[in-house]
């Protein structure tokens, strides 16, 4: 007797990429307040005791009236490890931000039929904006300024 295989089809759970854009634009107003306008940037450091884990970059590379395009990267990553960059778009109005470049890839779909030849997991988009939220919310939690005030 053979086994089906067949997987249920992936849906995209709308809902739940919303509320994690939404936090997403919560967090990148904490940490780049001016953000909407004018281009700022910020680089946060991350550290376990006397121990320099990373710096996390955050630069407004275009602002519009109503949009904004941040680049979020990690800085002093591990040798073995690729260096972490996302590109993000932050919709003001609508208050939210959504990744919508990561390393070279650009414009994510929001369902991937698996395997492809990208190698991108069916719910990709998703996993790119709850990643981002996790990145900053534990910036938020654990960082600090790079450079102490005199």
């Amino acid at each position: 007797m053979g086994l089906n295989l067949l997987r249920e089809r992936y849906r995209v759970d709308l809902i739940e990429l919303q509320a994690a854009c939404e936090a997403n634009y919560a967090r990148l107003m904490r940490l780049l307040p001016g953000m909407r306008e004018a281009q700022g940037a910020r680089r946060v450091a991350l550290s376990q005791g006397e121990r320099q884990l990373g710096v996390l970059a955050l630069e407004v590379v275009e602002s519009c009236p109503y949009t904004s395009t941040v680049q979020v990267r990690q800085e002093h990553s591990l040798p073995w490890l690729p260096v972490p960059q996302l590109e993000v778009r932050v919709y003001h109005d609508a208050r939210m931000a959504e990744v919508t470049g990561a390393q070279s890839a650009r414009r994510f779909r929001g369902i991937y039929p698996y395997p492809n030849a990208a190698m991108h997991q069916p719910d990709e988009k998703t996993q790119l904006n709850v990643f981002l939220g996790e990145w900053l919310s534990h910036c938020l939690a654990c960082g600090h300024e790079t450079e102490s005030l005199i």
